[in-house]
C-alpha cells in the first residue's frame, strides 16, 4: 500500500517537528529548504542558551501572546510546555527550569538536542533535500522549486509550509513566501519587525561611552504596558528583553502617534518617598554622580541616561530628582528594521485558515510556525508557538490523509 506522499517546505523547528510527527503516522515526508543544512536558524539562537519553553501557569503564560487568535490558543493546549520538555527528553535533552522560570535543556546549547533530532528523523525515513528555494505552488498540490539541478516540480498528497518569518534572512527567512502567497489570494498582514530594538536619539557621547551597557532591574512603561526586566544600551537606542516584550505597543504607538516615549523606573524596588528619603540625605558636598551612585547604587550608565533625559540640567531637590529616577523619560523616534528583529509580526491571516492550519484557497497545503499572524516575546514563548502550530498542522495534514496520528497525552500546564 503506498504510504501518503507529503512535502514540508522548511527545515526549521516548525517543519522538522511536522516532519517527525508525520512520518511517525505513516507519511513519506520530504523536507525542502533552501538553505545548505537544517535547522540554522534554531542553531544560532541556541548558542547562548536555547530557551524552549517557559514555566509560567496557563493564564499568565497565554497572555504573552498580544491579541491570541484562538486557533492558537487551542494549539497551545493541545500541546502545552510540558509537552515540548517531554519530547526534549525522549531525545536524550532532559530540561531545567532557570531562576527567571524559563525552560532549558540540561546541555543548555542547541546542537546535542538537534544532532539527536536529525538522527531520529533519519530512522524514521525522513528525507531532506536543501539547497532548493520554493518558487511556486499549484493545485494537486504541486511545488515548485528552483534548486542547484534547475526547477523541479514535486507532486505530494498533502504540503506543509514552515517558512518562517522574515526577521533572519541570512539564516533563511527572508518572508519571500508573501508574494508567493498573496499572488494565490491567501490573505496575509504585512510582515514588521517583532523583538526588536528600539531608536533613540542619544547625543553622540553617550552613544560612544555606554553601548553595550546593561540597565539592569528597571522597570519600563509605555501606557498601561509595564515590564519588569533588563535593557541593553546600543548605539542606536535601547534593546533587550523588557524592550522586546513591549514591541507590540511600541509599534502601536508609532503609528498612531508618530513617537512614543518610554517611563524608565530605574529604582523598581523603592517606593517614590523612600528615593526622596535616600537623596535627602546626602552630604551637602557630593556631586550628583556621587549621589546617586552612594545613596541609590545607580551605575554609571543609569546616571548617564537619567542625565540624558534631563538635558537642561538635572533638579537637586529630593523629590523633584526622585520623581526623574521614578520616571526617567525617553523619547523613541522608530524601531530597528525587520532584518534586525529577533522575530516578525504579521503573516497569514487566520481567516485565511480552515481545520487543523490548512489554507482555505490551497486545498492539501498546510501553515505552521512564524509564517502565521502572531508574536510573542523571548523567554520560551516564540519555540513554544512553533511547535505547537506544528502539531496542530500535523494532526490536520493527518487527518486529511487519514493517518492515524498518535496524540500525546495531555501534561497539565
Amino acid at each position: 500500500m503506498r504510504r501518503p506522499a507529503v512535502v514540508v517546505v522548511g527545515a526549521g523547528p516548525a517543519g522538522l517537528f511536522a516532519a517527525e510527527r508525520l512520518a511517525a503516522a505513516g507519511a513519506a515526508v520530504t523536507v525542502y529548504d533552501r538553505m545548505p543544512s537544517p535547522a540554522r536558524k534554531l542553531l544560532l539562537a541556541g548558542r547562548g542558551g536555547l530557551n524552549l519553553t517557559h514555566s509560567e501557569p496557563r493564564r499568565a503564560f497565554l497572555e504573552r501572546y498580544p491579541a491570541l487568535p484562538p486557533p492558537m490558543a487551542q494549539a497551545l493546549d493541545a500541546y502545552p510546555p510540558a509537552a515540548l520538555r517531554d519530547w526534549a527528553e525522549g531525545l536524550g535533552e532532559p530540561t531545567f527550569v532557570g531562576t527567571s522560570g524559563r525552560v532549558f535543556p540540561r546541555a543548555f546549547k542547541a546542537s546535542p538536542l538537534v544532532r539527536a533530532w536529525l538522527a531520529r528523523l533519519g530512522g524514521l525515513g525522513v528525507s531532506l533535500v536543501m539547497r532548493h528555494r520554493l518558487v511556486g505552488i499549484g493545485p494537486g498540490p504541486v511545488l515548485r522549486f528552483d534548486g542547484p539541478g534547475g526547477r523541479a516540480e514535486v507532486a505530494c498528497d498533502a504540503a506543509l509550509l514552515a517558512l518562517g518569518g522574515a526577521s533572519w534572512p541570512r539564516m533563511g527567512s527572508d518572508g519571500g513566501w508573501t508574494t508567493l502567497l498573496e499572488g494565490q489570494g491567501v490573505a496575509v498582514a504585512p510582515l514588521r519587525p517583532a523583538n526588536m530594538g528600539v531608536e533613540i536619539a542619544w547625543t553622540a557621547d553617550f552613544a560612544t561611552r555606554f553601548a553595550g551597557q546593561p540597565l539592569k532591574a528597571v522597570t519600563i512603561a509605555l501606557g498601561y504596558r509595564t515590564v519588569r526586566g533588563e535593557a541593553m544600551i546600543t548605539a542606536e537606542g535601547l534593546e533587550g528583553g523588557a524592550i522586546y516584550a513591549l514591541s507590540a505597543t511600541i509599534r502601536e504607538a508609532l503609528a498612531t502617534n508618530g513617537g512614543a516615549r518610554l517611563a524608565i523606573d530605574l529604582k523598581p524596588d523603592l517606593a517614590l518617598d523612600a528615593v526622596a528619603a535616600r537623596l535627602a540625605g546626602a552630604r551637602p558636598k557630593d556631586s550628583l554622580s556621587a549621589t546617586l551612585k552612594k545613596r541609590l547604587g545607580l551605575a554609571p550608565q543609569a546616571v548617564a541616561l537619567l542625565r540624558e533625559t534631563e538635558r537642561g540640567g538635572m533638579p537637586r531637590e529630593p523629590l523633584a530628582l526622585a520623581n526623574r529616577i521614578k520616571a526617567a523619560r525617553l523619547a523613541v523616534s522608530g524601531v530597528r528594521p525587520l532584518d534586525r528583529a529577533i522575530s516578525t509580526a504579521g503573516g497569514v491571516r487566520f481567516a485565511a485558515l480552515g481545520d487543523g492550519f490548512e489554507l482555505e484557497r490551497l486545498p492539501g497545503v498546510f501553515v505552521a510556525g512564524e509564517m502565521l499572524d502572531w508574536e510573542a516575546p523571548t523567554g520560551g514563548y516564540l519555540l513554544q508557538a512553533t511547535f505547537a502550530t506544528a502539531a496542530a498542522a500535523a494532526t490536520g495534514i493527518a487527518a486529511r490523509l487519514g493517518l492515524p496520528m498518535v496524540r500525546d497525552p495531555a501534561p497539565p500546564w
